[in-house]
């Protein structure tokens, strides 16, 4: 995982963890909900690498 900075010692500096998750098209508002209910926010949707059928989701939330 990446955080969002090198210091992880630094008071007051939020730590991320990442995750990119692939979305089906007929059930991308249940794969978010479910994602954003596990403390996860979005971050943005692209297309995957095989077109635009596919879009994958990124993810971040605060590390604990």
């Amino acid at each position: 995982m990446t955080d969002a900075t090198s210091n992880s010692n630094a008071p007051g500096i939020t730590r991320w963890e990442y995750a990119t998750v692939p979305l089906l098209v007929h059930a991308t508002k249940q794969i978010l909900d479910q994602w954003g209910a596990d403390g996860w926010e979005l971050v943005q949707v692209v297309p995957g690498p095989t077109g635009s059928d596919n879009l994958v989701a990124y993810l971040k939330r605060p590390l604990a």
